[in-house]
């Protein structure tokens, strides 16, 4: 989804919900949307000051869960116990695979463990709405560092 889109649909958001539509929330949106990269809130809060949107860190803490609560971004934690975030809305679903040595995060999906997946839920008397799934392992770089 394109970010003029994104935006007027958060703006939308906010005021089914009561929430005034603020510059600083707007622009944690804006920037955001900015970045394919996953990034966490304290990320987001240093481009903010970048940017110089004034806002402090509990409004980004707290817009970054508005925006997990209106599923316009996806999050999960890392191997540093960090919860990462990345836009989703307008995005396919995609699991995440991640180094535990140097942080690389790769996306990959997988028809086949999707298959598997709702057949687990299936077995156990669920209907999926949502999932995330996360590998952890050592990347191609850090495991060939190993061996030496």
């Amino acid at each position: 989804m394109n970010p003029a889109a994104a935006r007027r649909r958060f703006e939308l958001f906010l005021k089914e919900r009561k929430l005034r539509v603020t510059q600083q929330r707007l622009d944690i949106l804006d920037l955001a949307w900015e970045t394919h990269d996953h990034f966490s809130a304290e990320q987001m809060f240093g481009w903010a000051r970048v940017r110089n949107a004034h806002a402090s860190r509990a409004t980004v803490y707290r817009t970054l869960n508005l925006m997990l609560e209106g599923r316009f971004l996806s999050s999960f934690e890392a191997s540093s116990g960090a919860a990462l975030f990345e836009h989703a809305l307008g995005h396919n679903h995609h699991d995440h695979i991640l180094c535990l040595k140097c942080g690389k995060i790769e996306e990959f999906h997988c028809d086949a463990i999707e298959k598997l997946q709702e057949q687990e839920a299936q077995r156990l008397g669920f209907q999926l709405v949502d999932h995330a799934l996360i590998l952890e392992g050592h990347c191609a770089s850090c495991s060939s560092t190993d061996e030496l």
